[in-house]
């Protein structure tokens, strides 16, 4: 026995750490999987969802290790390193071979579960396609993601189709297929009885571990296998809006319908000639009304333009609104297929680069008790990332917010340009509502300039519970406010105060407000003006 422990002892303990990081990584993730953020997803898939990600863990594992013990100039280093302190840990660097077979095993085995798990998988997903009762809760969660702005739950997105066509057609699927081929071509010419005939065969199928690596690298590219989103699971928690799901996305229910992680759309298109971009945030750190600098290589290799960021900090994108005013923004426009009447795939998008983000006056925002802020047409663009921010830190009772009070003036050309913010707006005013929090966001939309046809179809349903143009309680006022007035208001009803005035809009609206600003401050209130600049 000691002469075992002696020889065999390292070997054993080595061997024994290996499976218990397996059984660790297994475990850990597949409990991983039966969290709240994945509850919609198991709705779909069962368990088959954790059967399939736990030893898509153990793979990525294994994968790392398989090709250490045969990197010779590796095991040099290290048989040099350590026979100077250890000739029985030496001595395991000579049994490299049976532990890169272990390994491959190891794959072997997880590699049969995973593949079993996501053919389970996707027959889930497509029973749930082709079952098209809007009763169903199944077929309700496939339908996300038909709309502009979503990322979808089902990858199968018609019920047109076979899991075949989806499995030669998707990145996952197409990978998946190619490195599956691979490893079974080298583990099979990898038999002794082959190896020993055969040793050309062996060596050079051997080398299909280049394109195994380079399926593996890209296999999770599409993200096929998707959980609720952090900023989603406020609006909507499973545990309490499962039930409800006829009634998500209805005011007074409670219940926004679920957002999940994904590539969401690249490019979304708005009305009155305004596009959006979405970015994935990695390693991208941002706050409230900064901006960043865009370039479109397609377009212009030397142009780089200002963009504001009309995502929040707590969203897990970011996100900017370009208006189509010049030649560049016209040919992002038609780059990213704004012309097109078809939706355009994420891989025919153009490449888009950034830089930044950069700092503005709106950062001060949260640093004033009580905020105006005076947008004018695209101007908007940095209020929809504070109004989204302080929206997600009221649902998180995010006790740090200094701010009581915000007054919202948005002043507007053209009727088209509300649609794309007044979702927002609508958004904010049925949450606030249901909480009880309506004396906290006041805002006062203008519309400057109107058609007579409009001005008819406005007189027509004024008394209408909601506003004919952005679907608001809140009415649309005509014309232009008067500064005066809205200053001398604001002034009486919070005295002591410091009020902070942020505008983004031209040059003739901010001289106007900064001489309000410095009319209007006395001893008991000041107004501070702060003007965005880029």
């Amino acid at each position: 026995m000691g002469n075992f422990a002696a020889n065999e002892g390292l070997s054993v303990f080595v061997i024994l750490v290996w499976l218990g990081i397996n059984a660790y990584l297994f475990v850990r993730f597949y409990m991983a999987f039966l969290v709240e953020k994945w509850f919609y997803t198991r709705v779909l898939l069962g368990q088959a969802l954790p059967w399939a990600r736990a030893p898509a863990a153990c793979l990525n594992f294994n994968c790392m290790l398989i090709l250490l013990p045969v990197c010779r100039n590796l095991l040099s280093f290290l048989r040099g390193s350590i026979q100077c302190c250890s000739r029985t840990a030496a001595r395991q660097l000579d049994r490299n071979l049976t532990f890169h077979k272990l390994v491959a095993y190891m794959i072997a085995f997880h590699t049969a579960v995973h593949i079993v798990a996501h053919l389970f998988n996707f027959e889930y997903f497509m029973n749930a396609q082709l079952n098209r009762n809007s009763s169903l809760l199944t077929f309700v969660l496939s339908e996300i993601g038909n709309g502009d702005n979503a990322s979808f739950l089902n990858p199968i997105r018609t019920n047109e189709t076979s899991q075949t066509i989806v499995m030669f057609t998707t990145i996952a699927g197409l990978t998946g297929v190619v490195i599956t081929l691979a490893l079974i071509l080298i583990i099979t010419s990898s038999m002794e009885v082959i190896r020993r005939s055969y040793f050309e065969v062996f060596w050079y199928i051997h080398h299909l571990f280049v394109i195994f690596f380079i399926g593996l690298v890209f296999h999770g590219y599409g993200r096929i296998v998707r959980g609720q989103t952090s900023a989603s699971l406020e609006t909507n928690k499973p545990d309490v809006c499962a039930d409800q799901f006829e009634e998500w996305g209805n005011n007074g229910s409670g219940c926004a319908v679920p957002e999940f992680a994904g590539n969401p759309p690249m490019v979304v298109m708005h009305p009155s000639k305004t596009l959006e971009l979405q970015m994935k945030r990695k390693g991208f750190h941002m706050e409230v009304g900064q901006y960043v600098f865009i370039q479109c290589p397609s377009v212009s290799r030397l142009e780089w333009h200002p963009f504001t960021l009309t995502s929040a900090p707590e969203e897990d994108y970011f996100s900017a609104h370009i208006r189509i005013v010049g030649d560049w923004t016209q040919a992002l426009y038609e780059a990213c297929g704004g012309d097109k009447t078809e939706p355009q795939e994420a891989w025919k998008m153009p490449k888009i680069a950034i830089d930044g983000p950069f700092g503005t006056a709106s950062e001060d925002v949260f640093r004033y008790e009580v905020v105006m802020l005076v947008g004018a047409g695209i101007g908007v663009t940095p209020f929809a990332s504070i109004l989204k921010s302080v929206w997600y830190k009221r649902i998180q009772n995010n006790q740090d917010v200094f701010t009581k009070k915000i007054y919202f003036y948005w002043l507007c050309p053209e009727t088209e340009a509300f649609e794309w913010f007044a979702d927002l707006l609508q958004s904010l005013e049925g949450q606030m509502t249901e909480k009880g929090m309506t004396d906290f966001l006041s805002y006062n939309i203008y519309l400057t300039r109107w058609k007579e046809k409009e001005a008819a179809h406005f007189r027509v349903h004024h008394e209408a519970e909601n506003d004919p143009i952005t679907g608001l309680k809140q009415k649309t006022l005509y014309g232009k406010p008067n500064w005066d007035n809205e200053f001398t208001n604001i002034a009486s009803k919070h005295p002591g105060t410091k009020v902070g005035v942020f505008l983004c809009g031209p040059p003739q609206l901010g001289k106007s407000l900064e001489k309000q600003c410095l009319s209007h401050s006395e001893a008991d209130v000041k107004f501070i003006f702060n003007k965005e600049n880029f």
